[in-house]
């Protein structure tokens, strides 16, 4: 599953499909401030529920409250809500959606790759400047996103 040679002919060519790529980048920017508000919805309706106890763990449930709904979401429908309100999702190197061990894969590199300051603009370096527009996680798995085909 890791790896940095990956074969991606089954993902749309950026030299002769530049559509399904072009804004991505910024898409996913996007997509990630509107992610970023449902996580902390989610984490502070969790805080409600638990009658306030959640509050004194308030980072934990944040963190597992993000690793919780990345999964549900790319395996559900390779795309967080963030990605579907922007018209993006992931697709992997055969250029299908994300299954669920995808999904969890997908999840954990980026969430482990985000923890340092780092590797987050590597991968944001590396999304503007690659032909796929991939993340420095998405390189790893052979994912990449793109503008959601027409049906």
């Amino acid at each position: 599953m890791l790896s940095t040679t990956h074969d991606l002919n089954g993902l749309p060519d950026p030299a002769i499909d530049r559509q399904f790529y072009q804004g991505v980048p910024f898409k996913r920017l996007i997509a990630w401030f509107i992610d970023f508000i449902i996580i902390i919805l989610i984490a502070a309706a969790l805080v409600l529920v638990s009658f306030g106890a959640g509050a004194f763990i308030f980072p934990m449930l944040l963190f597992f409250t993000n690793i919780a709904y990345r999964i549900f979401t790319l395996s559900r429908n390779s795309a967080t809500l963030g990605m579907i309100v922007t018209g993006v999702e992931i697709r992997n190197r055969f250029g299908n959606k994300l299954n669920l061990t995808e999904a969890a894969w997908h999840t954990g590199l980026y969430t482990g790759l985000s923890l340092l300051f780092f590797t987050l603009v590597i991968s944001m370096v590396m999304m503007l400047v690659n032909a796929r527009g991939q993340g420095l996680h998405d390189y790893f798995l052979g994912t990449t996103a793109i503008n959601r085909p027409k049906p």
